[in-house]
């Protein structure tokens, strides 16, 4: 998969318009000096015999150098990799478990104002964009309460500050996992709601079981495989997704470095960035395979 993958992005990065000479040599450049920079990146070698040169750098671990940073592109990403893990694994765990009590009071309370209360709540998050969500918790928090801070990833000279740090990504992990929280709530709702309408849990009340037991013990386990599934999906999306929250909060992540990237049609780093969101996926759902067979003995590895 991560070979198709591979293939794929090759042949799109270097059939879409424009090139990487413009943004090294700045403004109008002759064609003399735009084929000069193209060659000495050999970027007028034959599309075949580019990717089977990358491909085999890429076998050995080397993804070649950044046309922007003229770093390795392993290094690069390493530096800003624990800036969106840091900001997506807080989303997501924000997202679980803040969404996933209030489901479960709506689907033992199906119908009432706290039901109606959270869909509404549910249906605001999904409908929101992210980045409008963004701006509008900067205007409100940063601009006109100044309680928290609007941009970067720590303040000068604090950048050791646990305080400060979680100061500042207050304000994108909840952007981040807005639409997350939502869906999490929505999933748990309705997957809890279809479990207590089984005949199992019927008879788990008929043998005297107390109503937490028979909530949690027997109807919520058996409503975990859509959540799963859900957290599968989440993962994915919280790195893609960081594209935009990184760059409305100038987060130094590698969602901020892929838009600079895709500027300046720095190849090397696409490559390496959207491989590795393509190792991301890939894993997710070995992860959520794995998950599946814990939550439910009876899917076992074949």
């Amino acid at each position: 998969m991560l070979l198709g993958v591979s293939v794929l992005l090759f042949v799109l990065l270097h059939l879409a318009p424009g090139g990487p000479e413009a943004a090294l040599l700045g403004g109008d450049i002759s064609k003399e000096a735009a084929a000069a920079v193209r060659h000495s990146l050999g970027l007028d070698q034959p599309l075949p015999v580019q990717y089977v040169r990358w491909l085999g750098s890429a076998a050995r671990g080397d993804f070649g150098r950044s046309y922007l940073q003229g770093a390795p592109v392993a290094r690069v990403i390493d530096e800003r990799l624990g800036a969106t893990a840091e900001l997506a694994g807080g989303a997501l765990a924000l997202a679980v478990v803040v969404a996933v009590p209030p489901g479960i009071l709506s689907a033992t309370r199906a119908n009432s104002w706290l039901d109606r209360s959270a869909t509404g709540v549910a249906l605001a998050g999904v409908s929101f964009p992210s980045f409008w969500l963004g701006i509008l918790l900067i205007l409100l928090f940063a601009s006109t309460l100044r309680w928290l801070p609007s941009s970067g990833m720590s303040s000068y000279g604090l950048e050791g500050n646990v305080a400060d740090r979680l100061r500042h990504a207050i304000l994108p992990v909840v952007t981040l996992a807005g639409t997350q929280l939502a869906a999490f709530l929505r999933f748990t709702r309705s997957s809890l709601l279809e479990s207590l309408h089984q005949p199992f849990v019927s008879v788990a009340r008929a043998k005297g079981l107390r109503e937490r037991v028979v909530l949690l013990r027997h109807a919520f386990r058996n409503a975990l495989l859509p959540l799963i599934t859900l957290l599968g999906l989440s993962i994915r999306f919280l790195v893609g997704g960081a594209v935009l929250t990184e760059t409305v909060f100038a987060w130094p992540g590698i969602g901020r470095l892929a838009v600079d990237a895709v500027t300046a049609r720095d190849y090397p780093l696409l490559l390496g960035l959207n491989m590795l969101l393509a190792l991301v996926v890939i894993g997710a759902n070995v992860l959520t395979d794995v998950l599946y067979s814990i939550a439910d003995p009876r899917i076992a590895w074949r």
